[in-house]
């Protein structure tokens, strides 16, 4: 306990539990969203073409990558959701070509071109993909940007509650009843562009798919009502991250991989319980 109390004392474990639950907080609001639509490889395939972006940033020795990675990672989004309804490219094999061709360019892109100073890309790599080390190392710029950012995204939840819930459950009775449903997938796609980036920080471009699944699958385990399972997802996904990070910064164990693996117990839990009460 002493030890955990010493680490809570440090700036950097302080900072990074400020933007993991932030983080946190915004993955576990929109994977209920997600989950719904059945929009959760976008998620995926969105983190693959961030790290894509940040290799090419770091290529070219920019001192904030997120300058790059935003709005590359905003313009695939758009792109992905176009192609939802193109008919020649179906969702998926879009998000399959985008997202390998992505990871493959900005991983062969580090290796031609090794960024200055950097010697060990094989350690960069694996901190981006599995976000081993980002989240502890966090500069006062990056913690008020991700803060900005996920206030932008709660404000966006809460302000349009009833339209998002409109579009997710029924699209075509949304846009009968006259919701601007492509405005809204536009900015929904937008708000996940966002999260993906932010959670980059924290869990690394392979392990999004987690943050933003398991919390909204847990809670729909237990609760059956939108409304409920938006607040049980999102305060599964805070708990588990704030776990995550302490037991991290105190074992010494990956951040991303151990707030994955808190999330994987939270909903063995929930599953059971679910079962339980089915019974």
């Amino acid at each position: 306990m002493s030890q955990l109390q010493l680490y809570l004392q440090q700036p950097f474990v302080q900072r990074a539990l400020l933007v993991g639950v932030l983080v946190a907080l915004c993955a576990g609001l929109l994977g209920v969203t997600l989950v719904l639509r059945r929009f959760s490889f976008i998620g995926d395939g969105l983190s693959h073409v961030a790290f894509g972006a940040m290799a090419v940033a770091a290529v070219a020795g920019l001192t904030n990558d997120m300058l790059l990675v935003m709005p590359v990672t905003i313009l695939c989004a758009v792109l992905l959701l176009a192609a939802g309804t193109n008919t020649k490219i179906k969702g998926d094999a879009a998000v399959a070509m985008i997202s390998v061709g992505a990871l493959a360019v900005g991983y062969l892109l580090m290796n031609l071109f090794p960024p200055r100073g950097k010697g060990n890309i094989s350690g960069d790599v694996c901190t981006t993909l599995f976000g081993s080390t980002s989240i502890l190392t966090l500069t006062p710029l990056e913690v008020w940007l991700s803060v900005a950012l996920s206030v932008v995204v709660v404000l966006f939840f809460l302000l349009f509650y009833h339209k998002i819930f409109a579009v997710t459950f029924d699209e075509s009775f949304a846009a009968a009843t006259g919701v601007k449903t492509k405005l809204y997938n536009l900015l929904i796609a937008v708000i996940i562009a966002v999260v993906v980036v932010l959670a980059m920080k924290l869990v690394g471009s392979l392990l999004i798919s987690a943050l933003v699944v398991f919390p909204a699958l847990s809670a729909m385990r237990v609760f059956k009502s939108f409304r409920t399972v938006s607040i049980c997802a999102a305060c599964i996904s805070v708990l588990c991250a704030v776990a995550g990070i302490l037991v991290a910064a105190v074992a010494g164990t990956p951040v991303g991989s151990t707030i994955v693996v808190a999330d994987i117990a939270v909903f063995a839990i929930f599953s059971l319980i679910g079962f339980l009460r089915a019974r």
